[in-house]
Formats: structure tokens, C-alpha cells, sequence
């Protein structure tokens, strides 16, 4: 895992590549690569590429980057994040192809393959990548982001030059991308908590979207193409053919990401995604396999608290157990190290900053997490929520308009005690959308000038247009909790939980590998979710050989909770209100303002 930068000075125009600008991005990304930097630039400084190194793959200074094809011409130069966990296999294809290799990295395979096939090798890839690769002869950059978006990569072009980098923070630390608001991405934020792709805070600066690639050639001509959508797997017909081998899919996926040159943990918890996962992971690689469980002083001896289930399964398949427990001082001392390492605001990632940080105190470079389980099962209680809310609703005539009249009628007064969100249950409910906002959102758009200046609240959804977009994102997807999954996976997945451990884990030099977010085990699986007999998440806890404890297999889910409105109540000495008092401290802190104290 590591941190990367380039810049490409395409218009004739354009001044050179300023070395100080592409230092400055790298620097800020030093907590995501301490075990190195790398710098390249072209001949005539029209390109430059830069790297921090996390070594976890070919330690030697072999795997150095930015890496260039060892080839008379070199001609192809590449800067890349992640782990491609299928490189062996294609490297012995290539090399039986007449390929030479010279190092024992996935970044050379990534060259290789790109000399070979071209913007065609994303779809070889097994792994979370964020990569940048220049092609010399033809002048061409070409940039690429997995399919789910595990790993981040943001640019910016003002038109003359283009900037990529792993982190928003660190292209604005170049001192050359301009920092005008994106309205869209601060009413995002607010809906939902999290900002939604490809927007950013800012309006020069957008996300490489999820299982797309983009290549700009030196006059400035660009295309961006999406090669991976999970839509079409679940919108397809559920046929009659037999599920997957739910056990030798994620078995494979398991034996895949503890592919490394360095120990790898996993995160513990009492859930069934990462018991389950440590099943299989003693299967995969014996006892010994560390383990790390993140537990809160507020909830100790409380059923909330999930440290002793944890326990008993780390002793279950005897993994190499730590338990740490967090209480109001780690909060407050780190309270302002969360706010300046989250890259993009964010409600959430507090636990996963903490559990990071315990795997590092272990000596750990890279965890597993059991991130993805709900979507891909259906684990969330939106899977029921949802359709059970438009199944009711949506047959009403004019409910739309009549709950519009309702919403405007009754919000002043029914938000001073229930949920603002109420007053739009009959206007919002009644499709996909609507009713996927109301049970995900933060905020409701009528509440949004509470939080944001009015212009750009308005700009704002006049972008966004929330509702029609997610809208327009299930259609075609017939089956409920499929339409569901599709928003799961595309929006609270991709936009929270995947941005979330990226920053969280990247705080502590740590890599987080997801063995339940992989295109592999998704087009195996996609076709049965859902369906009498297929795939469920009870079916994957049954899936280690030696069975989950009845005290998990029956335990109610609950989610993982975090006291963080009890922290905030401490330091400030005033009642915030949950996740919207966090929000607005996050908030503020991203436009640079004091966070509360």
C-alpha cells in the first residue's frame, strides 16, 4: 500500500512539471509509504510521477518505484497503490509467452501486462490498485481505479495540467489546484455523511470513479471508460443453476489476500463477516494468524460490548490475540490527528482508526477486514426496510405530491419530537431512491440550510439530485433486496466504508485488505444472492470447518458501535446530538475552521 502523485503538462502552453509542486504532494503522503519515496521525470519534464513507499511485496529496493519497463526503450513508466493478488499466475503466463522479468513484484507483472494488452489489463486484474502509468511513445497518461473502489485516486486539470494523486489533501498541498467550493460534493456530504464520487469538496478536484480508467494524450484529448459495473450481474434473471461453492469461493478469496512478504492480521469482532473470516483464515494459514479486537471502556460489561464473543473466538482457532480497549482520553488524544488525516469528511472511521492503530502497536503492515459482508449477503436491515417501506407506499396515488404537502405542512413542527425525517416518509418513500435516502441519509434536503449557506445548498441538489440518481441506478434491477444491494455496494460501500479504511488505515502505515470486496467472489456469487438457496450470510458463517460458537451463529446483529457523541459531549461540556454533532465538528474542520474543543 503506498501513496502516489503525477503530473502531466499536456497543453503546449503549459509551464514544465514543477519538481517542488510534485514534492510537496508527496510529502503529505508520507504516513501512507514510510519505507521510501521514488521520483521520475520525463526528458522534458512534460510528465512526473512520484511514490511512497508501504513495502508489502518484494521488500528488496527491487520494488522500487516509480518503476520503468526494463526494456532498451523503456517505454512504458508506472507510479501504482495496492496488491494485485492473481500476479503470480499472470506472470507465469506471460513468462511462457517469452515475458522476462527482473523483479519478484506485482508492479512489474502491471507493466508487463500494459505493454501487452494495453487499457484491456484492468480486466485481468485480481487485487484493489490505484495506478498511473506514462507511455513515452505515445504521450499518453493512463490512470486506473479497481472495481470497487478500494483505492483512492483523485485529479484535477485546470486545462493545461493534469494532477493525480491518492489523497485530496495532498494535490491541494501542492500549492496549484484551485480550491473553489464543489457544492455537490457539501450537500453530499451532509445527506449522506459521506461525499459522493466522483465529486470532492472542491470543484477542481474529482474522483476517478470506481472500475473506470481514463487516458489523456498530449493535446489534451481524454477518454474515460467504466470497464467493471456490478449492475448487470444483478439485474440479470435469476436462473435455476446451482450456487456457487459458497466455502471454496471464499476460501480461494482468503488464500488470495494473505498473499504478502510480510505477517498478516485480521480484524476481530463478534460479527459473523469476521469470525467467519477467521475460520477459514486457520484453515488457510494455521494457528498463530494475528488477531486484533477493538473494544470501548463506555460499553465494558454491557451487552454492546463485543470483546469477550471476540475472545472466545480468537481462542476458538487459536489465533495470536490482542484486545484493546479506548476510552475518552485516546479520544481526545488523537482527536485532532483524526481530523487532520481524514482526507475527505467523514461521520465514520473512528473505530477503524483506533483498530488500525492497534494492529501497527502490534507490529502489523497489513489486516484483513470482514468490510463488504453486508452488502453482498444483504446484513443490513435496509434490505427489509426498504422495499418493505415502497412496497407500501408506492401503490398510493399521487403520494409524491401529497406527501410534498405533508412534508412542508408538518416538518416545522413534528422534527421537536421524532425524526426530521418523518416529515417526508410519504414523500420519499414511495420509491427506491426516496426511501434509500431517508434510511441512509444524515440530513433531509429541506433541512440542509440548517447546515449549508442557502445558494449552495440549492446548487447543490440541483447537481446531485439525489434521489433521481439513485433512482436511476436500480432500474432495470427487478428483485428487491438486489435493487438494495446494488445501492449498498455503489453508495454506503464505496463512498464510507472503503474512503474510511483507506484513511484510517493508511493513518498508521497499515493496509487493510478486504477478502469479501473482490470482482472474483463477486461474479461467482452475484448470480445466487437472493434467491431461494443461495448464498446468505448465515450460510458463510457456516462455511469453516470448525463451527462459529452457537453464541455467534445466534447472536442478533447489532452493528458496531462507537460512543463517539459521548466524547464530543466530554470535550465540549454540551449535548451533541449523535452522528450530526460529529458531522458538523468534521465539517468544519475540512474548511479549515477550529474543530470544537
Amino acid at each position: 500500500m503506498c501513496g502516489i502523485a503525477a503530473l502531466f503538462a499536456y497543453h503546449s502552453e503549459a509551464p514544465g512539471v514543477a519538481h517542488g509542486e510534485l514534492q510537496a504532494i508527496n510529502d503529505h503522503m508520507v504516513r501512507r509509504g514510510p519505507d521510501g519515496e521514488g521520483f521520475w521525470y520525463g526528458p522534458d519534464d512534460r510528465v512526473g510521477l512520484a511514490h511512497r513507499r508501504l513495502a508489502i511485496i518484494d521488500l528488496s529496493a527491487t520494488g522500487h518505484q516509480p518503476m520503468s519497463l526494463a526494456t532498451q526503450n523503456q517505454r512504458y513508466h508506472i507510479t501504482y497503490n495496492g496488491e494485485i493478488y492473481n500476479f503470480h499466475a499472470l506472470r507465469d503466463g506471460m513468462e511462457q509467452q517469452g515475458y522476462r522479468f527482473v523483479t519478484q513484484s506485482d508492479t512489474e507483472v502491471l507493466l508487463r501486462l500494459y505493454e501487452r494488452d494495453g487499457a484491456d489489463m484492468v480486466n485481468r486484474l485480481r487485487g484493489m490498485f490505484a495506478l498511473v502509468i506514462w507511455d513515452a511513445q505515445d504521450q499518453a497518461l493512463f490512470l486506473a481505479r479497481d472495481p470497487f473502489g478500494i483505492k483512492p485516486l483523485y485529479y484535477a486539470d485546470d486545462g493545461r495540467t493534469l494532477r493525480a494523486a491518492s489523497q485530496v489533501k495532498a494535490l491541494l498541498a501542492g500549492g496549484a489546484v484551485e480550491r473553489s467550493p464543489e457544492p455537490a460534493g457539501h450537500v453530499g456530504y451532509f445527506l449522506t455523511g459521506s461525499v459522493p464520487e466522483p465529486y470532492t469538496l472542491y470543484k477542481a478536484i474529482k474522483a476517478l470513479p470506481a472500475g473506470h480508467w481514463m487516458r489523456i494524450g498530449a493535446n489534451g484529448d481524454r477518454k474515460i471508460t467504466r470497464y467493471f459495473d456490478p449492475k448487470p450481474a444483478l439485474a440479470a434473471p435469476m436462473g435455476d443453476a446451482p450456487p456457487a461453492d459458497l466455502r471454496q469461493v471464499l476460501l480461494d478469496s482468503m488464500q488470495a489476500h494473505f498473499i504478502a512478504d510480510v505477517p498478516v492480521g485480521l480484524f476481530l469482532s463478534a460479527g459473523l463477516d469476521s469470525t467467519s473470516l477467521a475460520g477459514l483464515a486457520a484453515e488457510c494459514q494455521g494457528r498463530g494468524v494475528q488477531s486484533i479486537t477493538l473494544g470501548f471502556d463506555a460499553f465494558k460489561g454491557l451487552a454492546m460490548d463485543e470483546v469477550p464473543l471476540a475472545e472466545e473466538v480468537a481462542r476458538l482457532y487459536q489465533t495470536d490475540h490482542a484486545t484493546r480497549r479506548i476510552g475518552q482520553n485516546d479520544f481526545d488524544a488523537a482527536f485532532d490527528d483524526i481530523l487532520d488525516v481524514m482526507d475527505q469528511p467523514s461521520i465514520d472511521g473512528v473505530n477503524t482508526y483506533f483498530v488500525a492503530r492497534a494492529a501497527k502497536q502490534q507490529g502489523l503492515k497489513v489486516a484483513l477486514s470482514g468490510l463488504g459482508g453486508d452488502e453482498l449477503f444483504g446484513g443490513y436491515d435496509t434490505f427489509a426496510q426498504v422495499p418493505a417501506l415502497v412496497g407500501k407506499l408506492s401503490p398510493i396515488p399521487a403520494i409524491d405530491s401529497l406527501g410534498r404537502a405533508f412534508r412542508l405542512l408538518s416538518a416545522p413542527w413534528l422534527s421537536a419530537f421524532t425524526s426530521p425525517k418523518a416529515a417526508g416518509l410519504f414523500e420519499y418513500g414511495s420509491h427506491w431512491g426516496g426511501a434509500y435516502l431517508l434510511r441512509r441519509g444524515l440530513y433531509m434536503p429541506w433541512e440542509l440550510d440548517r447546515v449549508l449557506d442557502g445558494d449552495m445548498a440549492r446548487a447543490g441538489m440541483a447537481e446531485l439530485q439525489p434521489v433521481r440518481r439513485l433512482d436511476q441506478l436500480v432500474d432495470g434491477v427487478d428483485e428487491p433486496r438486489r435493487k438494495v444491494g446494488l445501492l449498498e455496494t455503489t453508495q454506503y460501500m464505496a463512498n464510507q466504508l472503503l474512503r474510511d479504511a483507506d484513511w484510517a488505515g493508511m493513518a498508521h502505515s497499515l493496509e487493510i485488505r478486504v477478502p469479501l470486496v473482490d470482482r472474483l467472489v463477486f461474479e461467482q456469487l452475484a448470480p445466487g444472492v437472493h434467491r431461494a438457496g443461495g448464498p446468505s450470510k448465515q450460510k458463510m458463517a457456516a462455511t469453516p470447518k470448525t463451527a462459529l460458537p452457537a453464541s455467534i451463529i445466534n447472536r442478533p446483529k447489532t452493528g458496531f458501535a462507537i460512543p463517539v457523541d459521548r466524547w464530543l459531549e466530554e470535550r465540549s461540556g454540551t449535548r451533541e446530538r449523535g452522528f450530526r454533532g460529529w458531522a458538523q465538528t468534521v465539517y468544519q474542520a475540512a474548511n479549515g475552521g477550529t474543530a470544537a474543543s
